[in-house]
């Protein structure tokens, strides 16, 4: 298991380098203005569906339903053609009416912004039906215990947004927009590539060609497992959507606040979710297949013993992260950020934005963790009126910050929903379980240490205030 999250924490730490080295770059030529506003803007609507109906939903049912398929072949490729074909859909109705669904995203644009924005919205589109097609792959591989390609392929999308942006530095900005848009096209592209051929030497290319091959003729015979996983799956959707909901929500009501804010909300994401991800989507990613199979095999307590093993692991990371990351929040965004167009008040508003994620850090990861176990047991139901209850949490809070704290407001009623959404998660998993997971000599190892953590940061943020 350990393995597997140190494979993928890798992966995801070399991607989000790269990521952070994109990020350093587009802050300097770009800043927090008009153009990086729309830029975001238009990568956020793709990545809100890919989120929805690929890495989220998809992966989460896929796995337990591919693992209880007798004939695997063709369920993965009945299922891979159905949703395919939606998503090429919604794809071709976005480049048909593209300046209705930036107006969606950004109602509080103007007129000529919205107008600006529209190709972009189009050409970063293309995105989402090559990143399902990598979802699916990376399922299949997970299932066989390969995460590595999948962990570092995201590398390939920034290695293609750091290439446009070096080759765009010295242009106009609007023409920096259009490299970037395409560049998400080629690093998509890249990354299908890396998949098809870990799939060719992970010998997985004859079940997907005999899937192909005899889906037409004998495609009944998966009408049961396929109905089943539809059953499941518009369930998850929802469950799963409700976060990226919420993320679409932040940036429509920043959209409503002063130039500059839907950024501030980019780039302090950005930090919030490196940990997020290094640690809580690469042990869930890890433990998710194991955990489904004991399951499966109606073996609970190992599935439990693995669960508690993943659970402190990454409790002690998170914690560590939630208190560095509070207390140097100005000088991560400093060191990472502030040069260019970056000035210091940009960095002021991010590192408070930053704050107001953290917070929700430990309750975010663990609720990743914990949801697995409903996932696995088929209560997507479940899940999905939990995320249904964190939604409106949400919405409720961030109406109600808006006004008083600006863009930090959003960002603190998001961390507020992840606390819910935890509450609900560990009702639905059982409090025994989690009580009989809490009983440890770990808590007091934790305790303690965040108390000498904490002191620790003190001296060192004090020792850099002499050299920021």
């Amino acid at each position: 298991m350990f393995r597997a999250i140190f494979t993928n924490s890798f992966g995801i730490l070399f991607s989000r380098i790269l990521g952070f080295f994109r990020d350093l770059l587009t802050a300097s030529v770009l800043g927090a203005s008009v153009y990086s506003d729309i830029f975001f803007i238009a990568f956020k609507l793709p990545n809100l569906f890919r989120r929805i109906f690929a890495e989220g939903a998809f992966t989460q049912v896929f796995l337990p339903a591919y693992a209880k398929s007798r004939h695997k072949a063709l369920f993965s490729i009945h299922i891979f053609i159905i949703f395919l074909t939606i998503i090429l859909l919604i794809t071709l109705l976005v480049n048909i009416m593209p300046e209705l669904f930036t107006k969606v995203i950004a109602s509080g644009f103007d007129a000529k912004t919205i107008e600006m924005a529209t190709p972009f919205v189009s050409i970063n589109f293309y995105y989402l039906p090559l990143i399902f097609s990598v979802t699916f792959l990376a399922a299949l591989l997970q299932y066989r215990h390969h995460f590595a390609t999948t962990a570092f392929s995201t590398a390939l999308l920034n290695l293609s947004l750091i290439g446009a942006l070096l080759l765009a530095k010295d242009k106009e900005s609007i023409e920096i927009v259009y490299y970037l848009s395409f560049g998400v096209v080629i690093g998509g592209t890249l990354q299908l590539v890396a998949h098809i051929v870990a799939i060719y030497k992970m010998g997985l290319f004859k079940l997907l060609y005999g899937g192909f091959k005899y889906l037409h003729r004998k495609s009944h015979i998966v009408k049961e497992d396929t109905k089943k996983f539809k059953n499941n799956f518009f369930p998850a959707i929802w469950g799963n959507s409700t976060a990226q909901i919420s993320a679409f929500l932040d940036t429509l009501l920043a959209s409503f606040l002063a130039t500059g804010s839907i950024s501030y909300l980019y780039y302090a994401n950005r930090i919030f979710q490196l940990p997020l991800a290094l640690f809580a989507i690469a042990t869930s990613v890890a433990i998710f297949p194991r955990v489904a199979r004991y399951l499966k095999n109606a073996n609970e307590e190992k599935a439990l013993q693995n669960l508690g093993r993943a659970f402190w692991f990454l409790t002690f990371l998170l914690v560590a992260s939630t208190l560095g990351g509070i207390v140097l929040s100005k000088e991560i965004v400093t060191l990472l950020f502030q040069r260019g167009a970056f000035d210091i008040l940009t960095t002021q508003n991010t590192s408070l934005v930053l704050t107001m994620y953290l917070i929700g850090l430990l309750p975010f990861g663990l609720q990743k963790l914990f949801v697995l176990w409903l996932y696995a047991k088929d209560m997507q139901l479940q899940a999905a009126k939990i995320a249904t209850i964190s939604l409106l949490v949400y919405i409720v809070f961030a109406l109600t910050f808006i006004a008083p704290f600006g863009v930090a407001g959003l960002a603190l009623a998001s961390t507020l929903g992840g606390f819910v959404s935890l509450f609900f998660t560990l009702k639905v998993f059982g409090w025994q379980n989690f009580f009989a997971i809490l009983r440890s000599r770990n808590l007091l190892y934790l305790i303690a240490g965040c108390i000498i953590f904490t002191v620790l940061l003190t001296i060192f943020k004090d020792f850099l205030s002499v050299y920021l």
